[in-house]
C-alpha cells in the first residue's frame, strides 16, 4: 500500500543519511515524500536553518516537497513541545491541512524517537507506522528514555549506517524492531556528490584534520576543558609529524574555542587553518590529502575509519568518561566505542569488534537495567571475566546498586535492591495493563 512518508530531519548528516536510504531502495512503498525540517537549537532564531546550507538543495532533491516544522508550530520550541492528549486530533488535522497531506495514510521516518520533535509527530499522527533512522554512534546504545507502547509498538524498523561493522545497535531492542543497514558505498556516494563544488581548505599539502565538537555548550565539560581538548588534538597531530592542520569546529560552537589552539600552534610551528564553511567534515575525506583525522568521540571519526580507511586518532576519551554524568548519558556508548576501537596518540586500538560488542552490552545494561533486563546474565558474566581490567567504564557504586560483580556495597546500595524490585514490579504491572488494553506488545516476552 502506498503511503505518504514524512521524513523528519534536523542536521545535514541526517539528511545525507536519509538521501542514501532512499537511493538504496529502503522505502519502496513511498508515495508522496515530504521532508519535514526542524531547527532544534536552543535559540533557533540565532542559528542558520538547515535549508540555508549550500548542500541542502542537492540533498533535498529526492523529496516531493519541503516543509518547515518550526514555522508550523511557532512560537513553540520543537525540542520542548509535545501535544496534550486532547489536542492530538486537532494537531493532526492542522498538519494535514498546512502540509497538504489530504487523507492518505502517513508513515513517519524520524530521528531520536526518545525526544521531540520525533515524539511530538508520533503523538500527532497516532495511526502512523514509524521508521527510526540513526545517523550516529548513539544508535549502538540503549533507548535512553522510556517509550510507551502506544509509540513503540508502531515502530517497524531501525535504519542505520554501518559505522562499526559487526556491532549490532541496542536502540529499540525492547520492541523487537527490525534493523536495516544503509550500504556504505551508497552513503559515501552521497557524500562524494556533496563534495563536488564544496569549498576546500586553502592548503594544498597533506594535512591533519581536527574535529571540534559541541561539548561545553551542552555542559559535558567546561569551556576551558574544551579549549584544552583542542590543544591536545593539535599536539597529537604535531607528534605525528604534521606541520599543516585544518581545524573543523562544530557549526554551532563558539568561535573563541579555537583561540588557545592557535596560540599553541605558533609555539609548535604548526600552520592552522580554521574551516568555518557550512559543509560536512565528511565531504573533505575523499577530496583532500588528509593524512590523519583527530577527534574525541565524533561520529566523523568512525566514518573516516570505517568508510574511508583513513588514519584516525582519539584524544580525551579517558577523562571525558570520568566526567560524563549521569551514568545513563547517551553520549557514553559513543565514548566507549571510540575509546575501544580507535587508536590513541601513543597506543593502538584496544579491542576487536567482537570484544567491543560484549563491552557495549555490559555498559548498555548498567546504563538501562530495566530496558535491557534480559541482558543481565550476559553483563554479569562479562564483568566476572573482564570487569577488573575495564573498571574505568563502571563506577563501583553503580555496580553495587545493581548487585553486579565489582560493585561497592554501601548503605545506599543495600537499600537500592529493594527500591529496584519495587520499580521493576511497577514497570511490569504497567506493561501488563498496556497489553490488556492494547493487545500483545512486540519485543516483550509473552508479546507478539
Amino acid at each position: 500500500m502506498t503511503r505518504t512518508h514524512l521524513f523528519e530531519v534536523s542536521t545535514l548528516y541526517g539528511l545525507a543519511t536519509l538521501n542514501a536510504a532512499l537511493r538504496a531502495g529502503l522505502f519502496p512503498d513511498a508515495g508522496a515524500k515530504v521532508l519535514v525540517c526542524s531547527n532544534n537549537a536552543g535559540v533557533p532564531e540565532a542559528v542558520a536553518d538547515l535549508a540555508e546550507s549550500p548542500a541542502f538543495e542537492r540533498l533535498a532533491a529526492p523529496f516531493d516537497r519541503v516543509v518547515n516544522y518550526n514555522a508550523a508550530i511557532e512560537p513553540l520550541h520543537p525540542s520542548a513541545w509535545t501535544p496534550f492528549e486532547a489536542e492530538m486530533p486537532l494537531w493532526e488535522r492542522y498538519f494535514r491541512l498546512v502540509w497538504e497531506l489530504g487523507d492518505e495514510p502517513v508513515h513517519l521516518v524520524v530521528e531520536s524517537i526518545q525526544v521531540s520533535p520525533a515524539q511530538a509527530l508520533a503523538w500527532c499522527f497516532p495511526q502512523a507506522s514509524i521508521d527510526v533512522y540513526a545517523d550516529g554512534l548513539m544508535s549502538y546504545g540503549p533507548t535512553r528514555n522510556k517509550i510507551l507502547s502506544e509509540v513503540g509498538s508502531r515502530i517497524e524498523r531501525l535504519i542505520h549506517l554501518d559505522l562499526v561493522p559487526g556491532l549490532v545497535p541496542l536502540l529499540l531492542e525492547e520492541f523487537g524492531v527490525r534493523r536495516e543497514i544503509i550500504p556504505t558505498d551508497v552513503f559515501t556516494g552521497v557524500l562524494g556528490e556533496l563534495a563536488e563544488g564544496a569549498p576546500l581548505p586553502e592548503t594544498g599539502e597533506r594535512f591533519a584534520l581536527l574535529l571540534g565538537q559541541y561539548l561545553s555548550p551542552l555542559g559535558l565539560i567546561s569551556v576551558a576543558e574544551e579549549e584544552t581538548l583542542h590543544v591536545e588534538m593539535l599536539e597529537a597531530a604535531a607528534s605525528r609529524g604534521f606541520r599543516t592542520v585544518v581545524f573543523k569546529p562544530h557549526p554551532t560552537a563558539p568561535s573563541e574555542l579555537a583561540g588557545p589552539l592557535l596560540a599553541r600552534a605558533v609555539e609548535l610551528g604548526v600552520q592552522v587553518e580554521v574551516s568555518t564553511e557550512p559543509v560536512l567534515a565528511e565531504t573533505l575525506f575523499d577530496r583532500c590529502p588528509i593524512g590523519l583525522v583527530v577527534g574525541c568521540f565524533s561520529t566523523a571519526l568512525m566514518t573516516a575509519q570505517s568508510c574511508y580507511d583513513l588514519d584516525v586518532v582519539r584524544v580525551g576519551t579517558e577523562s571525558l568518561l570520568k566526567k560524563l554524568k549521569p551514568y545513563p548519558n547517551s553520549n557514553r556508548i559513543p565514548l566507549v566505542i571510540i575509546d575501544s576501537v580507535v587508536a590513541a596518540p601513543e597506543a593502538p586500538a584496544r579491542l576487536t569488534v567482537a570484544e567491543l560488542s560484549r563491552l557495549v552490552e555490559a555498559v548498555g545494561f548498567v546504563m538501562q537495567p530495566e530496558v535491557l533486563s534480559h541482558r543481565r546474565g550476559a553483563a554479569a558474566d562479562w564483568l566476572w571475566e573482564h570487569g577488573e581490567h575495564e573498571a574505568r567504564f563502571f563506577p563501583e557504586v553503580r555496580l553495587g546498586e545493581l548487585d553486579l560483580p565489582g560493585g561497592k556495597r554501601t548503605l545506599k546500595t543495600r537499600v537500592a535492591p529493594t527500591l529496584r524490585r519495587v520499580a521493576r514490579s511497577a514497570y511490569a504491572l504497567e506493561r501488563r495493563l498496556e497489553e490488556r488494553v492494547m493487545g500483545p506488545i512486540r519485543g516483550v516476552p509473552g508479546g507478539g
